[in-house]
């Protein structure tokens, strides 16, 4: 992974490790699943909309043969994703939440190989092992009892997924477009289906804590709108398998904003998980690209 990739991946894991704290902090503060997720993608898309109409920036209308996968893919990567995130919060700690979306790399790093024939190196390939072994004790350790899933967790697992289909398959768009104006109509594609939770939002908002409000906002501009323009920047330079694989570092930066932003803190068995999870990082990033460096002197 070059540098610039690397860092652009790293600020955005960072931004994104807050949403997970600011989302339940909205939901405390009295939005509804289905209104916040709303909210949040209405404030991301205007941001857009407002960054296309700035001096000197242009974006290209989509191509017909494109239109398609680009609505397909915001619907995966904006509307299932989010909603499922959302509505799994209600029961779920910001900090496990964090930590199960963390799987997205596995199944990432598996799409990638077979679909853009991307090759995976064998302590890669021990490295998504070992994550995947830690995902299943966090989600096992989501339930109020000891090694109990609930449906909170399933629906961030199938958000997890969803969010791993969509960073594979935007890859060969970037080709013919640039990150930001592809980020924006992923954002505008998945945003126009949340329209089905717009009745009651304005009742909803009546309810709604000063705190709460400023949470919404802050999860619409930064970690929807400016995250994704950052994570596709990345996605753009680097290895996809790499760039996604830094979202193993995305629970511990979360758990720590949870805990200082809403006294949350995950169960002994999550953690656990998570440790092990994260512990891919090192072995994907460290000893798989010696391993790389290794054959390409051979060759």
């Amino acid at each position: 992974m070059n540098k610039k990739a690397f860092f652009l991946a790293l600020l955005t894991v960072i931004i994104w490790a807050s949403s997970f704290a600011g989302v339940r902090a909205s939901l405390q503060g009295g939005y509804t699943s289905g209104h916040l997720v709303l909210v949040r993608f209405l404030i991301a898309s205007s941001v857009f909309i407002l960054y296309s109409l700035l001096p000197g920036v242009h974006f290209r209308l989509p191509k017909k043969k494109d239109l398609f996968r680009i609505i397909l893919l915001g619907l995966l990567g904006i509307t299932v994703y989010h909603v499922g995130i959302t509505f799994g919060m209600e029961t779920v700690k910001a900090g496990t939440a964090s930590i199960i979306v963390g799987s997205a790399p596995i199944f990432t790093a598996i799409i990638a190989v077979f679909i853009l024939k991307e090759r995976l190196h064998l302590f890669s390939w021990i490295g998504l092992g070992i994550g995947f072994i830690g995902i299943i004790l966090v989600t096992l350790g989501s339930g109020d009892a000891s090694f109990a899933i609930s449906e909170g967790a399933l629906y961030i697992l199938i958000a997890a997924i969803a969010s791993s289909m969509f960073f594979v398959f935007q890859k060969p768009l970037y080709k013919r477009y640039n990150p930001i104006e592809l980020t924006a109509y992923f954002t505008w594609a998945g945003t126009l289906p949340m329209l089905i939770f717009l009745p009651g939002l304005f009742a909803n908002l009546q309810e709604t804590t000063l705190q709460a409000d400023l949470a919404a906002i802050f999860v619409g501009v930064f970690p929807a709108a400016l995250g994704y323009a950052t994570w596709a920047i990345a996605l753009s330079l680097g290895n996809t398998s790499s760039v996604t694989s830094m979202l193993y570092i995305e629970p511990a930066i979360a758990i720590i904003i949870a805990w200082l932003w809403l006294n949350e803190w995950p169960s002994s068995i999550s953690l656990i998980g998570g440790a092990v999870a994260i512990s891919n990082v090192v072995i994907i990033n460290l000893m798989g690209r010696k391993q790389q460096e290794r054959e390409e002197k051979l060759i």
